[in-house]
C-alpha cells in the first residue's frame, strides 16, 4: 500500500464510486482527500490544514470575480437578454434554410458571453428558441441538437466561470485566459453554423427557411442587440484595454445588466431575490468544491502521484503530443460522469503537474523541452484544450447534461433524437480540438499580442 500509484488509484476509484451513488462531488472530494491525509499523516495534520485551508482558499482575490459573474448571468436570465439576442440573430439569419437554428447558435454565443454558464445558456436559450424552431417546422433532432450543442459555448466564451476557476488553479492570468478563449470560441460558432448548413443540405426538410423579416422588424431586432453589444464591449473591452481588472469589470457588468432589466421592467423585487439566492447557492457550491479539490490536491501531492505518473509516462517513451491526446481523451470520458466545473476542479490539480514535469521546466517562463513552449504558454494552451473537451461531456451520453436540459424542455422529442441531433456537432467539436492541437497559435496568438 506504500506505492503512490496504488494509493492514488484506490482513492480515485473510491471517489468515482461515491459520485456514482450520487454523493455531492464536493462532499466526495472532502471525504476522500481528508481521509487520505489523515491515513498518511494522522488526523492532527488534517485538523491543522482545515483550520486555515478554507480561509486561505476563499480569500483569494481572483475568486471574488466568480459570484459577480454568476450574478451577472442570473440577472441576464431574468432581464430577458436572451430574447433580444435570438430575435436579432434570427432577423439576420432566419431567412435562409437552417437559419433559425444558426440564429440559436449565435444567440447561445452571445448569451454565453454575458452569462458564463453552459447549463444556464442551454436552459435559457432553449426556452426562447424552441418555440420558433417548432413554428418553422424544424425536425426534432436538428432543433434540440443545435440548442444542446449551442449551450456548450457558455463554458468557453469569456467571461466563463469555469475558465476563471481554471486560471486560479494553475495560477494563470485571468485576462490572458479570456484572450486565449476568444478565437477558439469564434471558431466553435463558425463550425456549428457550418455543421447546420451541411445538415440542411443533406436533409433539406429538417430546417426550412423562415422567411425574411420586414424592414421595420429587422431594424427593431437589430437595435435590440445594441444593449448586449454595449455590455459585452464595456466589460471585456475594458479588461483587454487594461482599464480595470476582471472583478470591477464584473461589477460593472452586473450594474449594466441590472439597469437593462430595470428599464425593461423585468427585474422586480421577486426576480432580484431569486437572482441573489441562485447566485449564493451556485457560489457556495463552487467554493465548497474548491475546498474539496484542495484537499485532494494536498493528498495527491503528499503521496507524489503526479510526479510518479509523469515519471512513468516519461519512461513509456510516448511523445508529448500523444500524452496530451491521452489526457484529453480521459477528460472526455470523465465528462460523461460529472459536470464540467467539478471535473476541472478534480483533474486539473492532477494533470497540470504531470504536464509541467513532461514539459521539462517547473519555473514560470522556463523553456520546456517537452512541448517546445514556455510554461506560461503551456498552461494557456492546455487550459483551452481542456475546456473544449470538457464541453464534449455536456453533449455526450450517458450524462450529457445539456441534452437532458433540452429534452426536459422539448417533451415531444425523444431523447434519442436529441442525441442523434448532437452527433454532427460532436464531430465538429472533434475538428476544433484537432485544429487547436495542430495549431497552438490559434490559442496563443492573441495572448502573445496583448503582452
Amino acid at each position: 500500500m506504500s506505492d503512490p500509484i496504488t494509493l492514488g488509484i484506490i482513492a480515485l476509484v473510491v471517489l468515482v464510486v461515491l459520485i456514482a451513488i450520487r454523493l455531492p462531488i464536493a462532499y466526495a472530494m472532502i471525504l476522500v482527500g481528508g481521509t487520505g491525509i489523515a491515513l498518511l499523516n494522522g488526523p492532527q495534520l488534517l485538523l491543522s490544514q482545515l483550520k486555515t485551508l478554507a480561509y486561505g482558499q476563499f480569500s483569494i482575490y481572483d475568486l471574488s470575480v466568480v459570484p459577480m459573474f454568476v450574478l451577472m448571468g442570473e440577472l441576464a436570465t431574468f432581464a430577458g437578454l436572451s430574447h433580444a439576442l435570438f430575435r436579432g440573430a434570427n432577423a439576420w439569419l432566419g431567412w435562409m434554410r437552417g437559419g433559425t437554428a444558426m440564429a440559436a447558435i449565435a444567440g447561445c454565443a452571445g448569451f454565453g458571453a454575458v452569462c458564463g454558464s453552459s447549463l444556464a445558456t442551454a436552459s435559457t436559450m432553449g426556452k426562447v428558441a424552441l418555440p420558433e424552431l417548432r413554428r418553422y417546422n424544424y425536425s426534432g433532432a436538428l432543433a434540440t441538437g443545435s440548442l444542446a450543442a449551442g449551450g456548450v459555448l457558455g463554458i468557453l466564451i469569456p467571461p466563463s466561470v469555469v475558465l476563471i476557476v481554471y486560471a486560479v488553479i494553475v495560477e494563470a492570468n485571468i485576462v490572458t485566459m479570456f484572450a486565449a478563449a476568444f478565437l477558439p470560441g469564434i471558431l466553435a460558432v463558425f463550425l456549428f453554423m457550418l455543421t447546420i448548413a451541411i445538415y440542411v443540405m443533406i436533409w433539406p426538410e429538417s430546417g426550412p427557411p423562415g422567411g425574411a423579416a420586414s424592414r421595420r422588424d429587422f431594424l427593431s431586432a437589430t437595435f435590440g442587440l445594441l444593449p448586449v453589444l454595449i455590455i459585452f464591449g464595456l466589460v471585456l473591452g475594458g479588461i483587454y484595454a487594461g482599464f480595470f481588472n476582471p472583478t470591477p469589470a464584473a461589477a460593472i457588468g452586473v450594474f449594466l445588466v441590472w439597469l437593462y432589466g430595470l428599464l425593461r421592467g423585468k427585474l422586480g423585487l421577486s426576480a432580484m431575490s431569486s437572482a441573489l439566492m441562485n447566485t449564493a447557492k451556485t457560489s457556495g457550491m463552487i467554493y465548497l468544491i474548491l475546498l474539496g479539490a484542495e484537499l485532494m490536491k494536498i493528498f495527491m501531492s503528499r503521496i507524489g502521484l503526479p510526479q510518479q505518473a509523469a515519471a512513468w509516462i516519461a519512461d513509456s517513451g510516448l511523445a508529448p503530443m500523444a500524452i496530451m491526446v491521452m489526457l484529453l481523451v480521459a477528460l472526455i470520458l470523465l465528462g460523461c460522469l460529472m459536470d464540467s466545473l467539478s471535473m476541472i476542479l478534480l483533474v486539473i490539480p492532477f494533470f497540470w503537474p504531470m504536464l509541467l514535469e513532461i514539459n521539462g521546466g517547473i519555473y514560470q517562463g522556463a523553456e520546456g523541452s517537452g512541448f517546445g513552449m514556455s510554461t506560461e504558454d503551456l498552461k494557456i494552451w492546455f487550459g483551452i484544450l481542456a475546456l473544449v473537451v470538457v464541453e464534449l461531456g455536456l453533449i455526450t451520453p450517458p450524462v450529457g447534461m445539456n441534452v437532458f436540459i433540452i429534452s426536459a424542455l422539448a417533451k415531444d422529442t425523444p431523447m434519442i433524437e436529441t442525441f442523434k441531433g448532437v452527433v454532427p456537432f460532436f464531430l465538429a467539436e472533434l475538428v476544433r480540438v484537432s485544429l487547436l492541437l495542430l495549431f497552438p497559435a490559434l490559442t496563443l496568438w492573441l495572448p502573445q499580442l496583448l503582452r
